[in-house]
């Protein structure tokens, strides 16, 4: 079902998260200042079994979304009168969940506007010229993400790799006891690498392991946000290589 949500105030931020009611379609949050896109959009989505929350700028949905955080957010960049202002939206709702699917939509395919959103937090970042069935398959992809970190433990759930602590099942990474707030994609890649140290992972195994379909500066842009992330818990993180031609691994001592 399609809604034009024009906020409220907000009180208590709560999600209602689908997994609790498997009967709940799961939301998607879409921010969009172009009237027919939006609806082209939503109603595309609302066919897909989604329900969708609609919002024109960030004003509006931050109203909105400060009550209630959706299942996923897909964010254009430019929005009204801010040039920016999805970039500024994606770092308001990073700051309220480490962990909630973030996906940029945009007409603007710049590698500067790609990095700078990838840096932002986002879990994924696409163009406008993408097919409706693509849209679909990445959402789909990072849904199956945040499933994957909720199916029942085994025994590989828990990695422990040196200072490094991942619980798949609580989404939490640990450095030296320390919590690092990774996305979701940045733990899938980060527990891709840790499984196996000092074995090379290529962008095709990351890809594959963290259910994503991206160019080689994408993935240069996760590993350079995890790192990032890392390295504010411990100045002298330097777990991750970049083998130069072939990709990343982990240090077999770390």
């Amino acid at each position: 079902m399609w809604q034009q949500d024009g906020g409220g105030r907000a009180r208590e931020r709560r999600r209602t998260d689908f997994r609790d009611n498997p009967g709940m379609p799961r939301r998607i949050a879409l921010v969009e200042d172009d009237a027919t896109i939006r609806q082209n959009y939503a109603d595309a989505l609302a066919r897909a079994g989604y329900e969708v929350q609609a919002f024109a700028d960030r004003p509006q949905a931050m109203r909105a979304l400060a009550t209630r955080l959706p299942d996923l957010a897909l964010i254009d960049i430019g929005l009204a009168h801010e040039i920016d202002g999805g970039f500024a939206l994606c770092r308001d709702l990073r700051a309220m969940s480490a962990t909630l699917p973030i996906i940029f939509l945009s007409a603007r395919d710049s590698d500067i506007d790609i990095v700078s959103g990838l840096r932002l937090g986002a879990d994924d970042y696409l163009t406008k010229d993408a097919s409706l069935p693509h849209l679909l398959a990445r959402i789909a992809a990072l849904f199956r993400r945040v499933e994957a970190a909720r199916e029942p433990a085994k025994d590989d759930e828990r990695l422990v790799r040196g200072a490094l602590e991942l619980d798949a099942a609580r989404m939490t990474a640990l450095w030296s006891g320390k919590a690092v707030d990774l996305t979701v994609t940045e733990f899938w890649m980060v527990r891709s690498l840790a499984r196996h140290p000092g074995h090379v992972k290529d962008r095709d195994t990351l890809m594959r392991d963290a259910e994503m379909v991206v160019d080689d500066g994408t993935i240069t842009s996760h590993v350079k946000r995890i790192r990032k992330k890392f390295l504010a818990v411990d100045a002298a993180f330097d777990a991750i290589d970049t083998v130069y031609g072939m990709g990343y691994r982990w240090k077999e001592a770390s």
